[in-house]
């Protein structure tokens, strides 16, 4: 697919500036241009971290189906929710490299390049001559950022790297669930982890080379992020030999911290971080006055070591309650708690309407409701929140702003190099 016309749908109607307000700044990676060759979740969605600063993000896909997570589902109007989500601000150009010519307009673009991102499989881009060390030593400027599921060495680099998997590989799944039962994490950790420090690594090779001039090699694999993730259940079995127990919604070393059922049939979790807490948890909440210096519940220690007494008298003081007046009253206390929200009642989240975080990106199939980055720019910079590209949407008007002529891209089209 080939047009001109690729401007993102208008954004949310905000009040007009004032004419003698002071024109926002810039996103702090303007100028910046980014090359991908990506797919799936971790590369592109740290890709799109950047494009959200402002950078040019070229997103460099296969001619026949491009980027697989395209077809995950259809859930977004026809479009897959997990595309969507990561790819908004992209240009998408859809490239054959293994045919030398499609190779050679991939580097066309990596020429005017600041930052090369790929995450193919084990050796894929080395085949290619695409492997970061060439890269760097071709493009010395060039940030080159090698995202891969177990790194680019050691008895496990080969393997096929799935979110899921690596979730199993780093003990994510041992210490989620229930006692009963391991599960996996609803959202892709692993990739997200390896996603957002490939963003980081990104912006400190940036900055280094402000300084310094050069470029050079970024390096994450899904394993180390996810490893790092998993800090507290690693030190707590490392130091004490014993891994924290699998507790549901419950917390391994605190009590009271659980969902309990309300009388209107939703949950409240609440979190009691400290024995001053339980005192007026007790006193205003469970109007159980008596338990704060009982020595069964008094202490942490001792509410933990009675957990089952300790989650049996919340449940019995919020059973009685909706959970309005539930969280109204433990608010009052001074209790942290939270509504066990479903992910429809996020999207209808009263903080996330009354904060305006709200926008609406264009696609193929229309304009899609976005969330704002969560990153608040300085000097009043707005976020860069383009399109969701078509598979080659920009394939042509990128190779004409490489010297190719209308002929040439039309041949390239009728031999499958470019689509």
């Amino acid at each position: 697919m080939d047009t001109e016309n690729t401007a993102p749908a208008p954004l949310s109607q905000h009040p007009p500036q004032r004419p003698d307000a002071p024109l926002p700044e810039p996103p702090p990676l303007a100028g910046i241009t980014v090359v991908a060759v990506e797919q799936a979740v971790s590369a592109p969605f740290a890709t799109r971290q950047l494009a959200d600063l402002g950078a040019r993000v070229i997103k460099v896909e296969r001619p026949d189906g491009g980027d697989f997570a395209r077809a995950y589902d259809t859930a977004a109007h026809g479009l897959a929710s997990h595309f969507v989500w990561a790819n908004r601000g992209k240009e998408s150009i859809a490239l054959d490299l293994k045919d030398p010519r499609g190779l050679a307009a991939l580097h066309g673009l990596l020429a005017g390049a600041d930052v090369f991102v790929q995450n193919l499989a084990h050796g894929a881009a080395a085949r290619l001559g695409l492997d970061s060390a060439a890269l760097c030593a071709r493009y010395p400027r060039l940030v080159a950022v090698d995202v891969s599921g177990y790194g680019p060495d050691g008895p496990y680099a080969h393997k096929r790297a799935y979110d899921m998997l690596v979730q199993c590989e780093a003990g994510l799944v041992s210490v989620t669930g229930t006692a009963r039962q391991p599960v996996k994490a609803g959202i892709p950790a692993a990739d997200i982890a390896a996603a957002m420090y490939a963003f980081s690594g990104v912006l400190a090779a940036l900055l280094r080379r402000g300084t310094t001039g050069r470029g050079g090699r970024v390096e994450v694999s899904m394993l180390d992020a996810l490893a790092e993730w998993m800090g507290h259940p690693l030190h707590h079995t490392l130091h004490d030999g014993r891994p924290p127990g699998r507790t549901g919604l419950a917390h391994a070393v605190i009590a009271p911290y659980d969902a309990y059922p309300t009388a209107d049939g939703d949950r409240v979790l609440v979190s009691v971080q400290n024995d001053r807490e339980w005192r007026r948890l007790a006193e205003q909440v469970l109007l159980r006055p008596e338990l704060a210096d009982d020595p069964a519940y008094a202490t942490n220690a001792a509410r933990t070591a009675h957990r089952a007494e300790t989650d049996a008298v919340v449940a019995g003081a919020l059973g009685g309650l909706d959970a309005e007046e539930a969280v109204g009253r433990l608010e009052a206390a001074g209790i942290a708690c939270a509504r066990l929200n479903s992910v429809a009642q996020l999207a209808g989240h009263p903080q996330l309407a009354a904060r305006d975080r709200w926008r609406e990106v264009g696609s193929p199939v229309g304009p899609l409701r976005a969330l704002l980055p969560p990153i608040g720019l300085p000097g009043g910079a707005a976020p860069h929140m383009g399109a969701v590209p078509a598979l080659g949407e920009h394939t042509g008007p990128l190779l004409r702003a490489l010297g190719m002529t209308d002929g040439q891209i039309a041949e390239l089209r009728r031999d499958g190099v470019v689509a």
